[in-house]
Parts: structure tokens; sequence; C-alpha cells
């Protein structure tokens, strides 16, 4: 595949997959769509009344998804029971440009193992020995996974699930609207059978799309997919979006805060844990109180992404306030030495030191020219690592909640002495070192 310097430049600058804010979240008979907190029965029926149509209710009944009219926070607001309102937003997937030329295949028995340097850095294989995540199940909330291919034969397409308010290919069901969703799912829990491995091999995955093929999700729709998650027994649920840039406290946008936290928090009690990416705007979360959404809140664990030699890349968000582990997202710290143009010799070459994983079978990869596989890289790329582990310790000790889980992943890191290293949290993830500490 021939890539020039532009190409390059133009997909880095992508990282890999990231949202972009694409306006107010609006149903398809041009309503508006809204996040409310506070829900008892008398509140469904002024909602009723006052020409409000429930979507979803979610986090044990705390929080709905309504639709209605245009400008109707203060309405809402003013309803008997309703604590918070704001409007909906939506958000669409920022992802590199692709190059059609790919046609090769690889071969059999994980025949792409070789190049998951990822894996070899938080030591999964040997981890492997003791876990393979039999009896986990990951819940993927994204833009579906390929029900096809040959590396994801874990995939229950029964339990999958779609949230999109105006779904413009419902015929594909959770299968992928796209490749983001099938690339993460592939870096959780990737069989092996063919070309590459996941964390967590034997894991059951969960699809739960919440993008159509063309146009945004709401917010309203990747949180009623955590809650379905929580609902169906998932050990993990993985998101890896979150709105793009560094937020500040009093901005619009954060109203939104309030709603996300009831449904995390009513997913982690229910014993779902929860990973997300820390972002790709190589933002300060620290200072200023700066923040992203939904990822910023306690109940998440955010994952910031490192290179290949353990350094944080370079389009990373950081933060002692947000970061909670690092993990594998690929690239390096710099676009030079991921470009090749500086670095020491043993670097891996770009495009493979990205993060090599499942991609749709009928999809053309990005760089690699590879039909299935493809190597991305961002924070995106970093949460789902964590999810693999996630369903690791739980196949191994079923009966850790939530928190005990975090704890143990966070006691097993490398990279940081404490949980307070503003770029890697309490260490990039070492798989067998937790695994070790659970057995």
């Amino acid at each position: 595949m021939n890539l020039d310097r532009r190409t390059l430049l133009r997909g880095i600058g992508a990282a890999g997959a990231t949202l972009a804010f694409s306006g107010f979240a609006s149903a398809a008979d041009g309503s508006a769509q809204y996040l409310i907190t506070g829900l008892n029965r008398k509140t469904r029926s002024e909602l009723e009344m006052g020409g409000f149509t429930i979507r979803h209710v979610l986090a044990e009944g705390n929080v709905a998804v309504v639709t209605g009219p245009e400008g109707a926070v203060g309405d809402l607001e003013g309803i008997r029971g309703v604590s918070a309102a704001t409007r909906d937003i939506s958000v669409e997937l920022d992802l590199p440009e692709l190059d059609a030329t790919a046609t090769a295949t690889p071969g059999e028995d994980a025949a792409l193992r070789d190049l998951q340097w990822d894996n070899d850095l938080t030591r999964a294989t040997p981890a492997h020995e003791i876990a393979t995540g039999k009896g986990a199940r990951i819940a993927i909330i994204d833009s579906g996974i390929d029900l096809d291919h040959p590396d994801l034969g874990n995939v229950n397409e029964n339990l999958g699930e779609v949230f999109v308010a105006d779904d413009d290919v419902p015929e594909i069901g959770p299968g992928d609207s796209g490749y983001h969703g099938t690339h993460v799912a592939g870096i959780a829990a990737a069989t092996g059978a063919v070309g590459v491995v996941g964390l967590a091999p034997e894991a059951e995955l969960i699809p739960i799309r919440v993008f159509p093929a063309n146009g945004g999700a709401t917010f309203g729709d990747i949180l009623a997919g955590i809650d379905y998650a929580a609902e169906i027994g998932a050990d993990v649920a993985n998101f890896s979006l979150g709105i793009p840039g560094v937020q500040q406290p009093g901005v619009e946008i954060n109203k939104l805060r309030a709603s996300i936290q009831k449904v995390f928090q009513s997913a982690v009690r229910r014993g779902t844990v929860i990973t997300g990416s820390a972002g790709n705007a190589s933002g300060n979360l620290q200072q200023g109180g700066g923040l992203t959404l939904p990822n910023s809140v306690p109940a998440v664990i955010t994952v910031s992404a490192t290179s290949p030699a353990d350094t944080l890349s370079f389009y990373s968000n950081y933060g002692t306030s947000d970061i909670d582990v690092a993990a594998p997202g690929g690239w390096y710290e710099t676009v030079p030495r991921t470009l090749g143009e500086t670095g020491e010799p043993d670097d891996v070459p770009f495009p493979y030191n990205g993060v090599l994983s499942t991609w749709p079978m009928d999809a053309a990869p990005a760089y690699l020219p590879i039909s299935g596989y493809d190597a991305i890289s961002g924070t995106s790329m970093a949460a789902p690592q964590v999810a693999g582990l996630v369903g690791l310790v739980r196949s191994l000790d079923p009966s850790l909640n939530a928190g005990q889980v975090e704890s143990v992943i966070k006691q097993g890191a490398d990279l940081s002495n404490g949980n307070s290293d503003p770029r890697f949290g309490a260490g990039r993830i070492n798989v067998l070192e937790t695994l070790q500490l659970v057995e």
C-alpha cells in the first residue's frame, strides 16, 4: 500500500477514532431529545400529558430519555419529580480515511500474533495459561461487531442489541455499521482462530450498536447501551467513545453529566465494570477542572494510551484527576517517532506500531494490505485492553465486585508508584501480574 506523509498525518490526526460533536439530538419527526433525572409514576403521567414520549428508562428508573417539543428544558424541569433536564446531543465517529487496495489474507493459527506487540508488553500470552476469559461476558457499546469474522466466533448475536433512534441499516442488527466496533471487540476478545488473539479469547462478546451507518449516536442511546449491558449481567461494558477536546466545567454540554453518572453508577452497582477511553486531544485533564464526557465520572475506569516503548502516546489525554490506568493504544510519543523519522533502532515501524486487531471482512482496511485485519491507534484501542483484562479477572473470580476488580488491576499495573501518575494513573496494565494476584 502506498501512503505518503500527508496521508499518514491525516490518519494520525484522527488518532484511530474519536467523536465529533454534531449538534443536538432530534428524532426523525423533528422532535427534540432530552435526558432527565428523577422519574416516578406521576412524573411519567405529566410527561405524557406535556406531549413528551419516553424512549428509554434507565438506571433502575432514575433516568429517562424523552422526546418532545424544541426548547422544553424549562418545561421538563417544572415537572414534579424531575431533578435535572438537559438537551441530548449527537456525536459522530471521526475515523481515518480508507484505502481500498488491500487484498491479502492471513494464514491459520493466529498467523498475525507476532505483530501484536501490545500483547507482548502486557504479558497476555503467559497470562493465558492462568485464564482465557471462559465464562466472562464483555459488552461492546460501539458501531456493532462483524458477525461473520473468523476470529470473532465468540460473539453472542442473540443477546446483541441496537439502540439507534433513526437507524438507516436496521437489517444488519448488531452487526458493524462501520468498522470501529469490530476493531475494539478483537482487542478485547478475538479468539485467535485465524489471525489475532485478544486479551480474553474465550470470553463472550455482546455487540451493542449505537451508531447508524451514516450520522451520529445520541448520548441517550449510548447510555441505553450501558444500561442494557448491566441488565444482561455483562462483566464489563466498554465504550471507546467520548466528546473530543477537554471540556470546562461551566459549558452547556456538561449538564449531561448528572444523567451519565446516574446510569454508570447503577451499572456498577449491578456488577458491570465500565471501561472508557481517555480521549485523543493531547489534553491536560488535571488543570482548571478540565474533563471529558462520558469518561470523567467516578464510575468509569478511564484509560490513557501508551506506545510500544511504554511512553504516553502523543494524542492521549492525561491528568491525575481522570486517568485510572494506561494500556497500549499505539503509535509513539511524537509524530516523527511514529513515522520512523526519529526514534530507536528497535522501534516498531509504522503502521505496525498501531494496534493490530480484527476488521470487518467486507471493509477495506485503512493501513494494512490484509483483509479482515488492520492496525489503527487511539485511546479507543487502549480501553478494550482493560475490558479484556476485566474479563480474565472475572473468569478467575466471579465474586469480585466492580471496585475490587478495578483495585486488583491497579495493583498489578507497571510504570507507576501509586495511583496518581498523570500519564498512566496506577500504571500500564500487566495482565500476568494482575491474574497472579487473583489466583
